[in-house]
């Protein structure tokens, strides 16, 4: 498996796991600020290193109405203040390839949404800008065919890739997790990462707006840590009943600290405990 730095750490097969989460939009600069300094305090007590996201656009929410966030420009101010006063990377989504380039420009990784993960042209830009990529499986994708995103990367000059797995679309509105993703997926020689919210997402199941079912985070990405992944992606917010994005699917702040516990004891027991990064 190919290792890939990213920031002050490494991470893959020989590294220990880590940690992207944060809120799913950034709502204003004060709570972004809050939040990724409260998750960087608890990761560091951990030994787990640690990205901040959040999405300066959410381009694909349900509702023309739905908060989408500050735009590029205001988002990206944000985010950089999140890396210089917190001291962590720092991930958001990009959408088209003018975005990959500016955003690449002012972050450390570029997120590929699911829905866009196999827009060859955002692909190729994101390459491009030097920055890691992450690319989350499509909803609608068998865990084999993200070995197709990988080749375009490839083909763009860069290995410095992440996949992540967020769950498959199992009928209206819902999703279901199928574990050997996380295998097939290492097979393509790149960590892979469990997105453990997006994965009790129900899209669009609260009429306009998705919904989400938080209860299952934890048995979900319990057996992802069983099955080998090489990180967790989370989305975080201190209040998520008050959320402007996916709240129904987000890990409570103060309830954190104890899912990292409980996934770094099974990791540990399947084999893959903190070795130095």
């Amino acid at each position: 498996m190919h290792d890939v730095d990213l920031g002050p750490f490494k991470i893959g097969a020989s590294h220990r796991h880590f940690l992207i989460a944060g809120p799913c939009v950034i709502e204003s600069e004060g709570l972004a600020l809050e939040t990724a300094q409260r998750i960087a305090e608890i990761t560091r007590a951990l030994g787990i290193p640690y990205v901040f996201k959040s999405s300066y656009d959410k381009a694909n929410r349900t509702s023309i109405a739905s908060f989408r966030g500050p735009g590029l420009e205001a988002g990206l101010a944000v985010l950089k203040k999140v890396r210089e006063q917190v001291g962590v990377p720092v991930l958001t989504d990009v959408h088209g390839p003018e975005e990959a380039t500016r955003a690449g420009e002012a972050v450390d990784v570029l997120q590929i949404p699911a829905f866009l993960c196999r827009q060859t042209d955002l692909l190729v830009a994101a390459a491009k800008t030097g920055r890691v990529v992450n690319v989350k499986k499509g909803q609608f994708l068998s865990p084999g065919e993200m070995g197709n995103a990988v080749k375009k990367l490839e083909e763009a000059g860069t290995r410095r890739i992440i996949l992540t797995e967020r769950g498959s679309s199992f009928g209206y509105n819902n999703l279901v997790v199928d574990m050997r993703a996380l295998p097939i997926m290492r097979s393509f020689g790149y960590p892979v990462v469990f997105d453990a919210t997006h994965s009790v997402q129900l899209p669009g199941g609260a009429g306009t707006k998705s919904s989400g079912q938080r209860e299952f985070i934890t048995p979900l990405a319990s057996a992802a840590a069983a099955a080998g992944c090489d990180g967790f992606f989370m989305e975080v917010h201190p209040n998520p009943d008050v959320a402007l994005s996916d709240g129904p699917n987000m890990v409570p702040l103060h309830a954190l600290k104890p899912l990292l516990e409980r996934l770094l004891r099974i990791c540990e027991a399947a084999g893959k405990g903190a070795p130095t990064a």
